[in-house]
Parts: C-alpha cells; sequence; structure tokens
C-alpha cells in the first residue's frame, strides 16, 4: 500500500450511540482522517464521539436539518474533497461493518483496477444460509433493478453501503444531484455509470448484533421502483442517443415498438374472439405472436450489447 496515499473514512451517524466508539477504534491506521457526520441525530451523534473519542483523526460534522443518509455521505465527501482526499472509504456508524476490511476495499483502487468498490454480503454461500428468505429474496429483486437502472450488470447487494471511491471519481459526480435517502447506493452506481467508472464487488460478512435498523420495506418499495424505472430511462437516453447512437440504439428502437404492438394486438384480439365465440384466424395469431418474437430477438440483442458495455478501465488510468 503507497503510504502517501491520503485515505478518509466517512461515518454518517443517526442513533448509533451504542457502536460508534468501537467502530472508530477499529479503524486501522492506514486511515489518516475520519469524517463523523452527524445528521441532526437526536441522540447528539456528534457531542457524543467529541466527548468520548479521543482520536485525533477525527473530524465532527453537524448537520441542523436531517439530510438523510445519503445527505451526511455527500457531506463528508465534499470535506474529503476539500482536503484532497485520494481515497474515501463510507461505513456505517451501527458497527454492521468491519473496519478491518478497509485495507481490501482500497487495494483495487491503489491497485488501478477500480475506480469503485463495494460489498456484497451474498458472495459466500456459508453468509447466506442463515438468512432468511424474504432478505434473500428482496435482495435479488433490488439487484436486478440496479443491474437495469445502472448498467453494471455483474454487481450484487446493490443496497451495501460499504463503499471506496478513488478522489477522481468522487470529483467527477455530480454530488448534488445524488439522492439523500435510502436510494442512495443504487443512485450512486447510475452516477458512476454515466461517468464510465469501474466498479468492483468485494465479498464481506455483515455484524449482526443489537442495532436497530432505520430501514423499513413498505416506505422504499415504490420510490426505489421509480427511482429505478427513471435511472434506466436516463441511462439508456445517455448513453445510447445522447452521446452514441449505435446498432444497439436501432434494436431498442425496433424492439420496444414491436413487443408493445404485438402484446396490445393481441390482447385486443383475444378480447374480440371471447365476446364474438368465434376463433381467431392463423394470420390473426401470427400477425401477434411475430411482433413479439422479433421484438423479445430485438430487445434481448439490446441487452447483451449493454452488458458488455460495462465500463472496463478506469478513470485513474484515463485521466
Amino acid at each position: 500500500m503507497n503510504a502517501e496515499e491520503h485515505i478518509a473514512v466517512v461515518i454518517p451517524c443517526y442513533k448509533v450511540i451504542d457502536h460508534i466508539e468501537k467502530v472508530i477504534a477499529s479503524i486501522p491506521a492506514c486511515v489518516k482522517s475520519i469524517y463523523v457526520i452527524d445528521d441532526s441525530c437526536p441522540d447528539g451523534s456528534g457531542d457524543h464521539v467529541r466527548k468520548t473519542v479521543k482520536d485525533q483523526r477525527v473530524i465532527i460534522l453537524k448537520h441542523e436539518v436531517n439530510q438523510g443518509v445519503g445527505g451526511a455521505v455527500v457531506t463528508g465527501y465534499k470535506k474529503a474533497l476539500e482536503d484532497k482526499v485520494d481515497i474515501v472509504v463510507k461505513i456505517d456508524g451501527d458497527g454492521q461493518m468491519n473496519p478491518e476490511l478497509i485495507p481490501d476495499f482500497i487495494a483495487p483502487i491503489i491497485d488501478g483496477r477500480a475506480d469503485y468498490t463495494k460489498g456484497n454480503r451474498f458472495y459466500r454461500v456459508e453468509d447466506v444460509v442463515d438468512m432468511p428468505f424474504m432478505r434473500v429474496f428482496g435482495n435479488s429483486m433490488l439487484s436486478f433493478l440496479t443491474k437495469l437502472s445502472s448498467g453494471y450488470w455483474s454487481l450484487f447487494d446493490p443496497t451495501n453501503g460499504y463503499t471506496a471511491i478513488h478522489r477522481k471519481a468522487l470529483g467527477a459526480l455530480p454530488l448534488d444531484k445524488l439522492s439523500k435517502n435510502y436510494f442512495f447506493e443504487s443512485d450512486m452506481l447510475f452516477r458512476l455509470n454515466t461517468i464510465r467508472a469501474v466498479v468492483y464487488d468485494l465479498p464481506m460478512k455483515a455484524i449482526y448484533e443489537d442495532e436497530t435498523s432505520n430501514l423499513k420495506i413498505s416506505k422504499i418499495l415504490f420510490p426505489f421502483l421509480r427511482g429505478h424505472i427513471k435511472n434506466f430511462s436516463k441511462r439508456v437516453f445517455y448513453n445510447y442517443f445522447l452521446r452514441d447512437f449505435s446498432l444497439a440504439s436501432i434494436e431498442l428502437l425496433l424492439g420496444v415498438p414491436l413487443l408493445i404492438f404485438g402484446i396490445v394486438f393481441g390482447v385486443v384480439q383475444w378480447f374480440s374472439s371471447l365476446s364474438s365465440g368465434v376463433e381467431a384466424s392463423a394470420g390473426t395469431v401470427m400477425l401477434s405472436a411475430l411482433p413479439i418474437i422479433l421484438g423479445m430477438q430485438f430487445i434481448l440483442s439490446f441487452l447483451q450489447y449493454d452488458i458488455y458495455a460495462t465500463p472496463r478501465e478506469p478513470l485513474k488510468k484515463k485521466l
């Protein structure tokens, strides 16, 4: 590891005073700065750290108004850029992320293999078998949506907040446009794709103790779905129509209308046959089936191109 690299850790804090001291104490010596962001915490996380933690690396930043986890992380990111930090690691203050893994997260960035690394709690089978089925199923669905919206098809566990990023990628991101709520991690991946950053998944094991999660599925389901649809539409427009126009663009332009026409025409004819009692002719069936088949083929070809187009050259090398 290059001793000249300035490594910093960002810790958003909200109701974590039972764990934050232990988290800070576990951060390895390779980290030169620790940004603790008190996101208008009702427990006074910032004041608690100031009174109980003597680590000289700690810098406390405080929000007068709660901005959400994304807003807290962005505050830390901006301070890191201001301090000319080379690599910024983000971990939570609730003790679920082992700070001793920080060298593993920054290694691919230092080596020039990645611009951004993130954790994956579902990589090892032995770490998954004890998880509730709904957690695994829900993460699989979220991961697929994130693959579509972000364009990083090899990633999993998109809501994992254990991340590291190089300053060149961080400086290229529109930080003020990032989602401020729990959609932050997924939105971050979408933004990284727009700057063509290379992202790595790193296996990790989460630590579950007595911490209380502030994340409720009922509250995030529709906002997450809406966010992924919006990001997918923007990414496709940026990459395939605004910045470039390729064979994949034509496949998408042909595939979507053909598929929609085939489905709508088929449904209309099906209801017409039910109401009249007259079976649809072979020609009518083919007029519905053929556009669906062709449309699906065009869309699958587009997705194959999109998977191949995943960023592979780090910004660190390009710039």
